[in-house]
Parts: structure tokens; C-alpha cells; sequence
């Protein structure tokens, strides 16, 4: 099957994006399963203080969002994407191995080679989804935005499962007492056994997108090329591994990458045209505003996951549910119910003629991102003495949050494969992410700075402070979300002809 013919598609989704959406799925519980437990376990099993778990939460994430700017490196030059995402599931099948056997013992291990895997994985699905659809097609963000409903379907059965059955919410009577975090973890793992069986049995109908960049020199040499980079990652684990436990050098890292990564985008830009150029510039400015973005959503797995468990009930709408497990899948299962009205919405209004651009959408994210911190920070009026405040309320802060989210991130990962010359997707999809590992890296910053604030507080002075840090953070949100609108005729203008 030719390019073109799967580009030349009739209805609103080719089916190739289907294969990919179920194997992204069972890739997003693994991962969210995984993401949802880490600052948890920290705490509870590793005897972490609140601040530690936050910087190391922030330093791990950061890795595994680092790390995809390798790995796209890697698949564009190399290994190209459909290698570079199977060696990735193998590495996070062993990592997930590694903390299902010996939690407690092997944690850094199994993260080390979670974090490698990842950063295989996961740049290089999505720049394969850009590639089912033509240059100027307008179904490519409905595309994106079901894609984009698949990995939370991922997330929110991971989010909650994983982490209800590490606290013993969730089938109790089939999981023993003193395995719970083992179970836990190995539901990471099965699951992505299950992805990776869904991508290696449908990959045919991919046709040629995603096969090695490298294919047309001589297989010995090829073959090379491929087993270096193979042997490559296994020798970065163990310093990975080392650089996680010492946050301090993760520090050092993302001092150096992120200026090291846009050198490396101006030295690529010589050989494109001032037209291609200026669209680079307007991603660029993409990349930089979703830092702030993420350095704000994140705090999810990091504070906002220690303030679900000290300080929400078990109570929403009348169901004893986990609030770990809500805070976690939450934010997805309202993706997964508005994301394709939202999709929908796009396609309608573009037909109109009306649809905001993309600058205007990644404002309108961050307004939204506003209101739903300032409904965590509302939360604290509703306290009791104990310091436990509604589940309900705070579950409304991330519905506020997820249209925030429809609106940035989905819309992003469009607008990177649109402003981006093929030669370079994956180099720019993996700054995307690489922008999340700046983000994931604040977040645990600004998580280390609230949990500082509150420590040795009883319960209720303790919902107080991290209700007043997300009031802050709704503030700036406000502001990053008002100054994107106000300058989006500039970066339209950048963008040229991309919508």
C-alpha cells in the first residue's frame, strides 16, 4: 500500500489510525499507570518527605519526556519510527518487569529502562499518525483529537486501576495484603505486552510510513548503524539510573538540553527555505508556552497526587471511589467524553469559516488551566477539621482543566507535523516533548516549593498552602493565557498558510 493510497481515505478517519490509537492505548495505561504511583510510592514505601518525592517525581518525568528527543533523533536518522517504537516496548515491558519482581529493591532499575523505552516509544507513534494524512488536509486535527481520545482511554484505566490496587482499593480479595505494589506494576507490564502485540500484528497497513530512514545504503552497514544505537541505549540505563536517584544532575541536564536541542534546530534550519524557517519560529514559540503548560498540569502526579491522598474523601456523587485513583484518570475520562465533540466542533467551524486559529486555542488552554486551579485553590472553603475537603469540587477543577487540555495538547501535536518539514518531524515532535520534560521538571520544582511550605503542618494547614500554591499557579496561567492571545497576529503571520 503507497503513501498516497492511505492518504487518499474516504470518511473522517483512515483505519491505519485506528490500529494506532489501540496499541497507543494499552502503551498510555502502562504509562499513567506507572506516572500515578510514582510520588505515592515514594512516600509510603520508600519513606521519602513530601519535598524529596516531588523533586524526584519532576526528575523522573522530566527523563522519560527528555529522553523522546533522543529517541526521535534516533528514528529520524536511523532506526526509523516502526524499530525505534518496538525497541522501546521492549524496554518498558523489562522495566515494568523489574518493579512488578522487587518493587522496593529494584525501583530506580525498573525506571531507568521505563524511561529509555519511553523515549523510543512514544515520540515517534504520534509522527506516524501525522503521516496518514496530506499536507492540507483539515481532518488531520480530528485525527489528532481521536488519537488524542485513545491515549486517555489508556490513562484513565491506568491512572485509576494501578494505583487503587497499590492502596488496596480495588480487589482486595484477589490481590494478597503485602503484594499490592507488585500487582500494581505488573499491570504496567502486561498491558504493554498487549500494545506492542496489537502494533506488530497490524504494522502492514502502514505501507511504507515509518521504515528506515537509512534503507536505501548496504544492509551490513545498515545493520551496524541499528545494533550501535541498540547497544547505545542499554549502556545510557544505568547512567540514567544514577542521574534519577541525584536529582542534582538532573538539574545539570536540563540546564544543557534544552539550549544544546534549539542550537540544534537553528543549525537544521540552513538548509531550509525563509518560508520553512518562519514556520519553525512559530513552533518554537509553541514548544516554549507549553512548558509553562505542562510545569502547571503536572502537578498531578506530583503534589496534586500527595493532596488527593491527605486531604480529599473517599465521596464523589454518592460512590466511594479511590481519590488517588480519581485525581489520576480523571482529566482522561473527560477527554474521552469531549475530545471528538471537540473534534467535531473544529471540522464545523471550519467549514464556516470560524474556527480560532491555533495560537487563539493554545490561549483559550490556558485559561482554562486558570480556572481549574482556581477551583482547587476554592477547595480549602470546604475543609473540614480534619483537613479532608470535597472530592466532587476538586473533580470539577479537572473537568475545567481537560478543555484547557483538548485545547493545547492535541492541537499541538497537529501543529508540530504541520509547521514542520518532513526531513525534521520526529526532531520537532521530540521538542514537543521535550518542552513536557521542562514542564514535568518545574512541576516537581514547584510541587518541592509547596510541600516545603507545609511541612510539619497538621492536615489542615497543610490543604491550606497547597490550596494557596495553586492559587498562584492560577494566576499565571491567567497571564501566559492573556499575553498568547495578544500576540497571536504575529505568530500567525509566521505560520503562513497553516491554519
Amino acid at each position: 500500500m503507497t503513501i498516497e493510497q492511505i492518504q487518499d481515505f474516504k470518511g473522517k478517519y483512515p483505519k491505519q489510525l485506528w490500529y494506532l490509537f489501540f496499541s497507543e492505548m494499552w502503551e498510555r495505561f502502562s504509562f499513567y499507570g506507572m506516572r500515578g504511583m510514582l510520588a505515592v510510592f515514594m512516600v509510603s514505601q520508600l519513606n521519602m518527605d513530601e519535598t524529596t518525592a516531588n523533586l524526584q517525581y519532576g526528575a523522573t518525568q522530566a527523563w522519560v519526556y527528555a529522553f523522546t528527543f533522543i529517541g526521535g533523533l534516533f528514528a529520524d536518522k536511523i532506526l526509523g519510527l516502526r524499530k525505534s517504537l518496538f525497541w522501546g516496548g521492549i524496554l518498558m515491558i523489562v522495566g515494568s518487569v523489574i518493579l512488578a519482581f522487587s518493587p522496593k529493591d529494584l525501583f530506580f532499575t525498573g525506571i531507568g529502562f521505563t524511561i529509555v523505552g519511553t523515549g523510543f516509544f512514544k515520540p515517534n507513534i504520534s509522527s506516524m499518525v501525522g503521516q496518514l494524512y496530506k499536507d492540507n488536509d483539515i481532518r488531520r486535527d480530528a485525527g489528532f483529537s481521536l488519537f488524542y481520545a485513545g491515549i486517555n482511554l489508556g490513562a484513565l484505566l491506568g491512572g485509576y486501576v494501578c494505583i487503587a490496587v497499590a492502596n488496596g482499593t480495588l480487589w482486595q480479595g484477589f490481590v494478597p495484603e503485602n503484594l499490592r505494589w507488585n500487582y500494581a506494576f505488573g499491570f504496567a507490564a502486561v498491558v504493554m505486552v498487549i500494545s506492542l502485540l496489537t502494533f506488530t500484528q497490524t504494522q502492514k497497513s502502514l505501507g511504507e510510513i515509518g521504515l528506515s530512514p537509512i534503507k536505501n545504503i548496504e544492509n551490513s552497514k545498515r545493520k551496524i548503524y541499528e545494533i550501535a544505537t541498540y547497544i547505545g541505549s542499554l549502556i545510557l540505563i544505568p547512567i540514567i539510573i544514577l542521574m534519577v536517584a541525584n536529582t542534582v544532575y538532573t538539574d545539570y541536564f536540563m540546564m544543557i538540553i534544552g539550549p544544546v536541542s534549539i542550537l540544534y534546530l537553528f543549525y537544521e534550519m540552513r538548509n531550509f527555505s525563509v518560508a520553512e524557517n518562519k514556520k519553525l519560529i512559530a513552533a518554537l514559540v509553541f514548544i516554549i508556552f507549553s512548558i509553562f503548560f505542562w510545569a502547571f498540569y503536572e502537578q498531578s502526579g506530583g503534589s496534586l497526587s500527595l493532596f488527593a491522598a491527605n486531604n480529599l474523601n473517599t465521596n464523589l456523587m454518592g460512590v466511594e471511589l479511590d481519590p488517588n485513583g480519581v485525581n489520576n484518570s480523571s482529566g482522561a475520562f473527560f477527554v474521552i467524553v469531549f475530545a471528538a465533540l471537540l473534534g467535531f466542533l473544529w471540522i464545523w467551524m471550519a467549514k464556516r469559516k470560524i474556527e480560532p486559529n491555533t495560537v487563539v486555542k493554545f490561549g483559550l488552554g490556558f485559561l482554562f488551566l486558570a480556572g481549574g486551579f482556581w477551583v482547587f485553590y476554592y477547595t480549602k472553603f470546604f475543609a473540614g477539621a480534619d483537613g479532608k475537603t470535597s472530592l466532587n469540587l476538586f473533580t470539577f477543577g479537572w473537568f475545567v482543566i481537560t478543555f484547557g487540555e483538548l485545547c493545547l495538547s492535541p492541537i499541538g501535536m497537529s501543529a508540530m507535523t504541520k509547521l514542520s518539514p518532513q526531513k525534521l518531524q520526529a526532531v520537532i515532535m521530540g521538542m514537543w516533548f521535550l518542552a513536557s520534560a521542562y514542564g514535568q521538571y518545574f512541576a516537581g520544582l514547584l510541587g518541592a516549593n509547596i510541600a516545603e511550605a507545609s511541612k510539619d503542618a497538621t492536615n489542615l494547614e497543610k490543604l491550606n498552602t497547597y490550596a494557596d500554591g495553586y492559587q498562584q499557579l492560577a494566576i499565571y496561567a491567567l497571564i501566559a493565557g492573556i499575553l498568547l492571545i495578544a500576540i497571536s497576529p504575529l505568530i500567525k503571520k509566521l505560520m503562513q498558510e497553516v491554519k
